[in-house]
Order: structure tokens, then C-alpha cells, then sequence
């Protein structure tokens, strides 16, 4: 076993934040980021999970009752409201503590390996407080029909202190699999931190769609990272959606480790108030002949604000190398403010690679062909908006979660620019 969950990574007696050295805005990787609202808020687990009624996570379900479901309460899975049932013979879908107590050998394999307490501060906080989250293990030639669905969830019982749940994913060989990950607040909570890690490895010729969904409660502070291991032929498909949470950073990055790999990365961030909203993304091309496509959205209202880090690295050896990397944002407003930085790094000559950004306003010509047509105000606005997000929402290529975060995203775009 590469490690356990219960081994702290942190002098014990030295949990909490003045004892660890977090990242300031000295440090590049974090210059954007702004970190002070962790000083009001404990490094250590909640003592137990908080009340969780029958109803409360009803509007994020997508209406599937039959989708195998796991429900992750204050970082520990709540196997009462969890459904392991629907999945086909030989697929392991468990709490990770019970994995490791039962000694699960894809634990053994791959835990902590992927994401290690030594990649930043906040992977060896992880390290530190995780206690639980989940382990979905696909033999090889196998599909799951189904998505699987993790649900974090945050209660009163998470206010003041730190929820750290960890995902650990093996998809075998020409094996196929949906995963949601969906974080979320319910009932009266207050500030709180989600630092939260996931590992998603991909063997030969293996499909893995990822959906991952951040609609935390207003007060509180998200720092993910999601660490993805390809293997030759392997498509990686991504598509992160950011609504809540007063600070929300997520890291995904890639590594393509073989020839003839396909990473799809799309992201789309509606902010308002006084949010700050992180994507940092690394795609590491390794091996020649692969591809990426790479395309994240925000719309920015108030005084809100987005940072986009975009790298894309190709090594010498990765001839016939195809990425594009793209960054649009839209200000609804004179406060609102974006950081973005889209990067290449080429050492091979045989590649194909772009990037692009652009920081702007609606259009107004676009506007006044609306009004021409009878349609004016805040309807014209609205089109103009939903046209500019549905180019993501678009590659949600699940019917179900598509069509109800259509919903949602339309609903808090309404209320953006009320």
C-alpha cells in the first residue's frame, strides 16, 4: 500500500493553518488566489457528519434514481442514503476506508500515487484529514451504462473547519464509465473548506466521462485538484461547472502517457458578488500522436472574479502532437475582473499547437439586430448570453445532466442580470 488514510502528513498536534505552510501571493502557481479566507477556518474534520434529510439532495440528483449513487456527508460516506445496486458484475463501487480496511488491492496500487502529499500544500492537507470518500474500480472490457454519482455534501456540522474527501478511479483496459462529481451545501451552513483530491486513472483504450459540478454554499472556500493518468488510446473527456462558493480553485491536469490519446477538457464559471473563481489546467503531452482540446468559459458579473492558468507541455518525443487551448470571458459589469493565462511549452517540431484568450463585453451590434427583430432588454441580453455558454454546455454529452443544468445555469443567469 502506497499509503493510508490515517497516517498524518502533518505533525500531529500541528493541525492547524498557522502550522502548514500554505502558498501566498509570492508564489506564481497561487498569485491570484486569494487565500485569507482560510484563517478563519480549523484544519481538521468535522467530529461527525451532520443531519441529512431524505429530501435535501433531491435538486441535484437529475431525477435517476436507478444511478448508482454515493453520498459523501462532512468528508464520510453515509451509506444509508448511498445506492451501491445497479452495476455490473465485477465493478467495485465502495466507501475508500472500507477499501482500504478490506484491502483492496487498486488502494494499494494507486492510492496517494497519482496526487501526492508533496504535489502542494493543500494535497498534504488532504493527506492529513482525509477520513473517507470513494473508490470505483471498472475491470477491463467492461461498461457501466449507468453514470456513477459522488455527492459531497457540507451541513451545519462542517462550518468553522475542514471537509477533505478523496476519489480514487481505475478504469482497465478497453473499459468504459461515467463519473459526476457533484459538491454541495444543504441547510444552514457557514464557512467552511472543501480540499478535495481525486485520482482518475485511464488503462489502454479506456473511456472515462467526468462531469464535475462546484455549487457550495456562498461562504465557503473549494481548493480540488483531479490528477488524470492516460493510457495509449484512452479518451479523457472533462466538462467542470463552477456556481458556488466564495473562493473555488480546481487543478486538473492531465498526463498523456502513451501514443494515440484524447483529452477533452471544456469548463464554463458564472460568478457574481464578490466570488473569485480558479481554473488551473495542465495537459501533458509525453508520447507522440495525441490529441487535446481544450475550451473554458466564464461569465462574470459585480464585482466577481475568474483567474484561467492554462499549460500545455510537449515533450521532445511528442511528435504529431494536436492541441488548442481556449479561454473566452464575458463582463457584465465594470467590477468584474479576469486573470487569464493561457501557455505553451513546445520542445517537439512536429506539433500542431494553439492558444487563445479573450476578455470582453457583449456585443452591441449583435444587441442591436436584436432589438431590430423586436426583441429588446434584458430577453436580448439573455440570448446573447446563453449563446455564448451554450458552446460547453453543449459537450455535456449526458441528456439528463445537460438538460438540468441547462436549467440551473439559465436560472442564475437570470439572476445575474437582474
Amino acid at each position: 500500500m502506497s499509503g493510508t488514510l490515517t497516517a498524518p502528513v502533518i505533525p500531529s498536534g500541528a493541525r492547524d493553518h498557522s502550522a502548514i505552510n500554505l502558498p501566498t501571493s509570492k508564489d506564481e502557481e497561487w498569485r491570484f488566489t486569494p487565500l485569507g479566507g482560510l484563517q478563519a477556518i480549523a484544519f481538521e474534520s468535522p467530529a461527525a457528519p451532520g443531519y441529512l434529510g431524505d429530501a435535501d439532495l433531491t435538486p441535484y440528483l437529475f431525477g435517476h434514481p436507478e444511478w448508482a449513487t454515493v453520498i459523501v456527508v462532512d468528508g464520510r460516506v453515509d451509506l444509508r442514503a448511498s445506492n451501491f445496486a445497479t452495476l455490473p458484475a465485477g465493478v467495485r463501487l465502495s466507501s475508500l476506508a472500507q477499501a482500504i480496511a478490506d484491502g483492496d488491492p487498486v488502494v494499494a496500487e494507486h492510492l496517494k500515487r497519482h496526487v501526492t502529499p508533496a504535489d502542494t500544500p493543500f494535497a498534504e492537507l488532504n493527506a492529513a484529514l482525509n477520513v473517507d470518500g470513494v473508490c470505483f474500480y471498472v475491470p477491463a472490457g467492461v461498461t457501466v451504462a449507468t453514470p456513477v454519482h459522488v455527492v459531497h455534501v457540507a451541513t451545519s456540522a462542517a462550518t468553522g473547519v475542514t471537509i477533505a474527501p478523496r476519489t480514487l478511479v481505475l478504469v482497465e483496459s478497453n473499459a468504459t464509465a461515467t463519473l459526476i462529481e457533484s459538491f454541495v451545501a444543504v441547510g444552514p451552513v457557514g464557512a467552511y473548506f472543501t480540499d478535495a483530491c481525486a485520482e482518475l486513472v485511464l488503462g489502454a483504450n479506456a473511456r472515462l466521462e467526468h462531469i464535475r459540478i462546484q455549487r457550495e454554499g456562498s461562504d465557503a472556500q473549494h481548493i480540488g485538484f483531479t490528477q488524470v493518468d492516460q493510457q495509449r488510446d484512452s479518451h479523457y473527456r472533462s466538462f467542470v461547472l463552477h456556481l458556488g462558493g466564495k473562493l473555488a480553485r480546481h487543478n486538473l491536469h492531465a498526463k498523456l502517457n502513451a501514443s494515440n490519446i484524447e483529452t477533452l477538457l471544456y469548463g464554463l464559471y458564472l460568478t457574481s458578488g464578490d466570488q473569485v473563481v480558479d481554473n488551473h489546467t495542465a495537459i501533458f503531452h509525453n508520447e507522440p500522436h495525441c490529441n487535446s482540446w481544450e475550451v473554458y468559459k466564464g461569465v462574470l458579473a459585480d464585482s466577481s472574479r475568474a483567474v484561467f492558468n492554462g499549460k500545455v507541455f510537449v515533450e521532445p518525443v511528442a511528435q504529431k502532437t494536436d492541441a488548442k487551448q481556449t479561454n473566452r470571458n464575458l463582463l457584465l459589469s465594470d467590477s468584474a475582473k479576469v486573470d487569464t493565462k493561457p501557455q505553451l511549452e513546445i520542445f517537439a517540431d512536429d506539433v500542431k499547437c494553439t492558444h487563445g484568450a479573450t476578455v470582453g463585453r457583449l456585443d452591441e451590434l449583435q444587441r442591436y439586430y436584436l432589438q431590430t427583430r423586436g426583441i429588446a432588454g434584458q430577453t436580448a441580453q439573455a440570448l446573447l448570453i446563453w449563446a455564448f455558454v451554450a458552446e460547453v454546455m453543449m459537450e455535456i454529452t449526458l441528456e439528463p445532466v445537460r438538460t438540468a443544468l441547462e436549467v440551473t445555469v439559465r436560472d442564475r443567469l437570470d439572476r445575474m442580470i437582474a
